[in-house]
């Protein structure tokens, strides 16, 4: 039963953190669209900082933007903040139901370090304080005014983390504190500083006030830090589903090129909405993106001493060692806590179950030993070569003429 709830648990705040980051990502490039495609030139009333035409759902709509505020001030204002707030509280929410709750199986890695349970809890939590600490520091200095530098700077720092993590953390732990980091910058810079900023903007002018314009200013380059940091976010919300990336013995640096990429992509976007063309930001992510492809290609394990007898396993054996390192969770009825039913509906209850997923099996089991989770039944590398080996076999021209 303890299963089931968290199983509910575990989907229910997952489809809230997912409708309210869509809310909140399309909030970010609706108004970053908005701001480079304002008309700032023709026809501008003195008070206007720029406007736009647009048409969509059948009909026609015109936005300005004011230089400083309208007079008055309207009544009803619809204020950005609460989709960024719940997208950080939902997701800090699964992060503790599926990484800290399981944390022996899901934060720890054997084979990494010997750390605690606790001990990997206090460094993810750690990885979000310490993030926004820098980040905000960088902010506030000179750095800022610098852009590509500080971009620079940005990414070594946050590819130095991964890197960091790695070497404490299991892999998708690692990745996940990664998202969680830039998650955090990203709602911390909504409450401590664009919200901020706007609500400074209301007061003086609802008072009749002039008000400094420099808020206003750092509110808007940390909503295009947002910007830039959305599409990297989004991959590693879905990185757990791609074992041959967190799953790699340089996970840390394929995190790295695909970071690149989504914020590459996204500037190359946001060029294009200021009108201005960019040849080489697209072909130059594709080829980043195919050299991760070779990078993450399936390797064999060396053939270890302890493992010369590769070709004697059959398929009884291999049916001992998956039923003694996966079947606790792959069943129909898991032995483990954690699971209510098998993940994803994947079950090694007969020998047929197993010869039914060997590329399945392989790729989690042998090619990233990502599996089993947390490698909580020890499992060795001669036992991967082993089971490579015979999942080989099963692939083989010879094993599919067999009856």
């Amino acid at each position: 039963m303890e299963a089931h709830i968290v199983e509910w648990l575990n989907l229910t705040v997952r489809w809230i953190h997912m409708i309210t980051g869509i809310a909140w990502i399309g909030a970010s490039f609706y108004f970053i669209f908005l701001e480079n495609n304002l008309n700032r030139i023709q026809k501008l009333r003195p008070e206007l900082a720029g406007n736009l035409w647009a048409i969509h759902g059948g009909g026609f709509y015109y936005l300005e933007k004011y230089k400083l505020a309208p007079d008055p001030v309207p009544e009803h204002l619809h204020w950005f903040k609460w989709e960024a707030y719940f997208t950080w509280i939902s997701g800090v929410a699964l992060l503790a139901i599926v990484y800290y709750y399981n944390a022996s199986f899901y934060m720890l890695d054997p084979g990494v370090a010997d750390i605690s349970a606790n001990t990997a809890i206090g460094i993810g939590i750690a990885t979000m304080v310490l993030g926004w600490l820098i980040y905000d520091l960088m902010c506030k200095s000179a750095l800022v005014n610098k852009g590509w530098l500080f971009a620079i700077i940005g990414f070594v720092l946050v590819t130095a983390l991964a890197y960091g993590l790695s070497q404490f953390l299991s892999a998708r732990a690692a990745y996940i504190h990664v998202g969680a980091m830039l998650g955090t910058l990203m709602a911390a810079n909504v409450f401590f500083v664009i919200i901020p900023a706007q609500k400074a903007m209301v007061k003086a002018a609802l008072n009749g006030e002039d008000f400094d314009p420099l808020p206003g200013q750092k509110a808007l380059t940390r909503s295009i830090h947002n910007n830039y940091m959305t599409l990297p976010v989004l991959f590693i919300m879905i990185s757990n589903h791609f074992p041959s990336t967190f799953g790699n013995s340089n996970s840390w640096l394929i995190l790295a090129g695909l970071i690149l990429v989504g914020a590459a992509v996204r500037h190359w976007f946001n060029l294009r909405g200021k009108g201005q063309k960019n040849y080489w930001l697209l072909p130059a992510s594709i080829i980043i993106l195919l050299a991760l492809v070779y990078l993450t290609r399936p390797i064999a394990l060396p053939v270890s001493a302890d493992a010369s007898n590769v070709t004697a396993l059959t398929d009884a054996s291999a049916f001992e060692l998956i039923d003694i390192h996966c079947s606790s969770c792959h069943s129909v009825n898991p032995s483990s806590t954690m699971f209510a039913a098998a993940p994803k509906g994947v079950v090694f209850d007969t020998l047929a179950d197993i010869k039914a997923n060997p590329s399945l099996i392989k790729a989690q089991t042998v090619n990233s030993k990502i599996m089993p989770l947390g490698n909580s039944t020890n499992m060795q590398d001669s036992e991967r070569q082993l089971l490579g080996n015979w999942l080989d076999q099963l692939a083989s021209p010879q094993a599919a003429q067999q009856p």
